[in-house]
């Protein structure tokens, strides 16, 4: 499926045609998160399994769907005004469902598999009543300042076709107009699987039962209500779900393909065939690929996980932002968008026909009857009152034709933004669309399965036809790394939703302040969520007045929009100093991930600036400079500077002075014949008593900047120490101790001083 020189591009070429994988800009823990950027989090004892989640802008309430449990939380804070329902499955059910086989405590439970508004004081919800789908209608009230929960378990109904048995298997649906439609399983083993009508007027209805042609072994997605024209008649439910392909080559084995499949809501069923089952079912192929290089086979992300639907000013055309796996031993994921236009373009070509001595499926030539099998019964493409009116040859064809020839693009015709070979999945998709100074941008939210979020944004490439997505934070929000199960996205209260097995977070949308404190880390993060207002990174509102906010999300330049600020950061400098033959280690490391760091090097600051060569004694890390068995040449001026986007900025310059074992040696005897204590005011003078503490422990010395606060320009935390040291710390140590004992019997312990710690290689 993904052949070795297509997946050896997708490895190496991202999908802007740049490095694949690069780092975000920001990494955040969940520590972090919680700390100092608003992450909050709700869990109920003894329960799991938050996988349904409805968001109530109107009641600013967040509905959970759980394990024998239903809660309401609000909006604004979900730690807080939480309300909780019981609905546990009858213990009858529960010793049924044990008495097949099933784990009495892990499956025979009743687990919230939907959530759904019903009218302005009810939801609609299910569950998998431990085996027993039950479904019933939860009183939920319509004041948001006395929210309530209340469910009549005298009115409880029958789930099936609705919630799945097991609580291993997905549903996926959506309420229209008090008709549910759901894709699901409708049988105990989990073989009859079915997109199905229910509630509402009209008769209820359901796919060809036990026909591979119209679903072979399907998992459903997401399932989505969008209006065709101004005609009501014309709308149409698509559902998203992946399935066993059936057009696949046999000799290929099983090749997992994903789906867009179509249903008019104002199908009633056919009058002699397709009596109570769907005539205007019609499927094709949603296709997330990367295209292969010279002539090679396309990768193909071909395990559809989830989809979302953001609306545009037309509501017949909104944008369907998906994410996809791949199901071979390579580890892949991206990020595909599709429009409605191509959807319908394929719903409108050639059916999927087999034909020929091979069975091959091919592009159907014959004639297609009318009215078109797909069509809805309307005024607006003819003249037929509803589907029981429809012709004997049309159902039949639509019966035996419900798959199209043509599969749906993306659009760039490849995905926007993938990782290849990591350690997660995507497995959710949530998006935002923001309006920024120079346009509106998509925000992308990728939930992965080890509980990260992904913040991406989609900017244009060259064109405003062709994007690029470039990730900006990668947030762990959640404590362990648990799968997550459904996200929800409230762009009016700037909040995200995310639940996993074990609890739900909430967290903003936006971190301006953790870019940093200059124009230029404010503009590097190209976040349109957020400006520099002239004093700090704040959150950009559309309404200020021009001069007082600076973006550029497209381009990310901060030589224009920062070239007249001052500099609001004092350049952080320090002295350090090393003993000859030991290593030490320079620290700098840049706010942004994306940052490359170059190292420049001055002997007088008089001289020439020259870049740092690397070899086996110069090591470069994540985290800063390495040098090892120092000598006196590497004595001078280390500029530490960060470059991203063509952007170039200072950030650390240290003042590195390399001192002979020889000299440190001479200064000590010089002492003890003087018989200078440690307290005297001379001995205050020598600076080389702090080198001392350098060589005390040989095995740990040479290890950072070795040098009291004094020294330093800045007040900024200790370095990290270096490695190892192969100076002759015994004979030191062994001069140092005598000095000390001498100290002690000739003058009193020195005072504490409140500006010098321990000089002990440890705490570097």
């Amino acid at each position: 499926m993904l052949p070795g020189l297509a997946l050896f591009w997708a490895l190496v070429l991202g999908a802007d045609g740049g490095p694949a994988n690069s780092p975000p800009r920001l990494r955040l823990s969940f520590q972090e998160l919680r700390a100092r950027h608003g992450l909050r989090t709700f869990s109920l004892p003894r329960t799991c399994c938050y996988e349904a989640l409805l968001l109530d802008e109107e009641r600013g309430r967040l509905f959970v769907g759980a394990q024998n449990q239903v809660a309401s939380l609000s909006l604004d804070n979900i730690s807080k005004q939480d309300k909780k329902l019981a609905w546990p499955a009858p213990v009858e059910w529960r010793e049924e469902c044990n008495w097949a086989g099933k784990d009495i405590s892990a499956e025979c439970v009743n687990f919230v598999k939907l959530l759904h508004p019903y009218n302005r004081t009810h939801l609609y919800v299910c569950g998998t009543g431990a085996f027993h789908p039950v479904c019933g209608f939860l009183e939920v009230g319509y004041r948001i300042e006395e929210p309530m929960l209340k469910l009549d378990l005298n009115s409880l109904e029958d789930g099936k076709g609705k919630s799945p048995y097991d609580p291993k298997h997905r549903a996926a649906s959506v309420l229209v107009g008090q008709e549910l439609y759901s894709g699901v399983a409708t049988d105990l083993m989990g073989r009859d699987f079915t997109i199905f009508r229910s509630l509402g007027r009209r008769p209820n209805l359901r796919t060809e039962q036990h026909d591979s042609r119209w679903l072979n072994e399907p998992k459903f997605v997401k399932v989505f209500w969008i209006p065709e024209s101004e005609n009501p008649d014309d709308d149409k439910i698509y559902f998203f779900f992946r399935e066993v392909a059936v057009e696949g080559n046999p000799g290929l084995g099983r090749v997992s393909v994903s789906r867009i499949g179509q249903i008019c809501r104002n199908d009633i069923g056919g009058q002699r065939s397709l009596v109570n089952k769907w005539t205007t079912f019609l499927k094709a192929r949603l296709v997330c690929s990367v295209p292969g290089v010279d002539g090679a086979s396309d990768t193909v992300f071909d395990e559809l996980r989830d989809v979302f639907l953001l609306p545009t000013k037309d509501r017949r055309s909104p944008l369907l932002y998906a994410v996809f796996s791949t199901s071979s031993v390579f580890q892949g994921s991206a990020v595909c968008v599709y429009s409605m236009n191509d959807v319908r373009r394929a719903f409108l070509g050639p059916f999927a026909h087999k034909e020929g001595p091979n069975y091959q499926w091919v592009s159907y030539q014959g004639r297609v009857p009318y009215p078109r099998p797909g069509m809805c019964p309307s005024k607006t493409f003819g003249t037929f009152g509803s589907t029981k009116d429809f012709p004997d040859d049309v159902i039949q064809f639509a019966r035996n034709h419900p798959l199209m020839y043509n599969p749906i693009l993306p659009v760039g015709g490849r995905p926007i933004f993938l990782r290849t070979g990591t350690d997660y999945t995507f497995m959710q998709i949530v998006a935002d669309r923001v309006a920024a100074t120079d346009g509106h941008y998509d925000v992308l939210f990728i939930g992965t399965d080890i509980g990260t979020v992904l913040k991406v944004i989609s900017v244009p490439k060259d064109s405003w036809q062709s994007t690029e997505g470039l990730l900006l934070e990668e947030l762990q929000v959640f404590e362990n790394a648990a799968a997550i199960t459904n996200m929800q996205i409230s762009s009016k209260r700037h909040q995200l939703y995310v639940a996993s097995q074990s609890s739900i977070s909430q967290l903003p949308l936006h971190r301006c302040a953790a870019y940093g404190r200059a124009c230029a880390e404010c503009c590097l993060a190209r976040d349109p969520y957020c400006a520099w207002d002239g004093a700090s990174c704040t959150r950009y509102l559309p309404n200020t007045k021009r001069r007082y906010r600076r973006q550029d999300v497209r381009n990310g330049d901060p030589n224009i929009l920062c070239s007249g600020d001052p500099p609001r950061q004092t350049l952080l400098e320090k002295k350090l100093f090393g003993v000859e033959g030991s290593s030490i280690f320079l620290e700098c490391q840049p706010k942004s991930l994306q940052a490359q760091v170059l190292w420049t090097y001055q002997r007088t600051s008089d001289s020439l600036r020259s870049q740092v060569h690397l070899d086996d004694r110069v090591i470069q890390t994540d985290r800063g400079l390495l040098l090892l068995s120092l000598s006196p040449q590497d004595s001078g001026l280390y500029h530490c500077h960060a470059t991203e986007h063509g952007f170039t900025q200072p950030l650390r310059r240290l003042i590195l002075s390399v001192v002979a074992a020889h000299q440190a040696e001479q200064l000590t005897r010089v002492e003890q014949a003087q018989g200078m204590g440690a307290g005297s005011p001379a001995s205050q003078k020598l600076w080389y008593r702090d080198f001392l503490q350098l060589v005390e422990a040989p095995g740990r010395s040479g290890g950072g900047p070795m040098c009291p606060p004094s020294w330093s320009n800045a007040k900024e935390p200790h370095l990290p120490s270096a490695l190892g040291s192969r100076s002759k710390g015994h004979k030191w140590k062994h001069l140092e101790e005598k000095r000390k004992g001498r100290n002690r019997r000739t003058h009193p312990p020195d005072p504490p001083r409140a500006d010098r710690g321990p000089r002990s290689a440890a705490r570097w």
